[in-house]
């Protein structure tokens, strides 16, 4: 009996490690569990790692990934003199590559890992499949396809509209939401590219944030030490997107 009872032990730790794997993405999470199985022979995990292109302009979209914390992906567009700025940022909430279409169709922009960390990797066509299989699962990424637009077009109108320092402390806002810490693994010069500005022009704007206590600053890493205060001095548009993403997804909030 003492033969048997060690590789029951190691499956159950086996188990627990995938349900909390599983509980590292939000959409993945609630997923009909009978979705999950069959999605189980076809998902795999993977390490980002920062500054990784998971797909550039044009190519064929045919892996969607659902990140986990603290893993970020930034979906770029990129100019004819290739600057790149952001159009939206992903992590654990959500899914990226083929969210909508049935994968094989050429990407617009780029998506770029900002904050390394672990997703899973599934062939979209597999998703595709499964959602046609599982309409409770067609309808959640749909309502999460509904949101991410919503976020592309909240950020059109806060770069248009709001200040440097209220765009920055959005974005921060965000990658604290998504990291799940109180330090945010992102340099400034990520940050700026994102924001399609000069790293000094954000250098500037962290340092006035810096000053007043908000955030600290390091190598590679912003630390947010008042969140009220962060979120005081945010434009709008951060509470505008996470209203509607609660409207359409209440299920995958916290």
């Amino acid at each position: 009996m003492a033969d048997s009872a060690e590789p029951n032990s190691d499956r159950e730790t086996r188990a627990e490690r995938v349900s909390q794997a599983y509980a590292g993405n939000r959409l993945l999470q609630a997923m009909p569990e009978e979705a999950r199985a069959a999605l189980k022979s076809t998902m795999s995990m993977t390490a980002l790692a920062r500054g990784h292109v998971l797909f550039d302009v044009g190519e064929d979209v045919r892996n969607t990934y659902l990140p986990c914390r603290p893993t970020m992906v930034a979906l770029l567009v990129v100019t004819a003199e290739g600057r790149e700025v952001e159009a939206a940022t992903i992590g654990w909430e959500g899914a990226l590559g083929g969210i909508v279409s049935g994968g094989l169709k050429p990407a617009y922009g780029r998506a770029v890992v900002q904050a390394p960390g672990p997703a899973f990797i599934v062939p979209t066509a597999r998703l595709d499949e499964m959602r046609q299989r599982f309409p409770a699962m067609g309808d959640l990424f749909t309502r999460y396809a509904d949101a991410l637009i919503a976020q592309m077009m909240q950020s059109v109108a806060c770069n248009a509209l709001h200040t440097i320092e209220q765009r920055c402390c959005r974005w921060l806002l965000s990658a604290h939401d998504r990291s799940g810490e109180d330090v945010v693994r992102l340099t400034q010069e990520a940050l700026a590219d994102m924001m399609g500005v000069q790293r000094t022009t954000v250098t500037a704007a962290a340092k006035v944030l810096q000053a007043d206590g908000i955030i600290q600053t390091r190598r590679g890493r912003v630390e947010i030490r008042d969140r009220r205060k962060l979120e005081r001095r945010a434009c709008e548009c951060y509470g505008q997107v996470e209203a509607h993403f609660e409207r359409l997804l209440p299920e995958i909030k916290d």
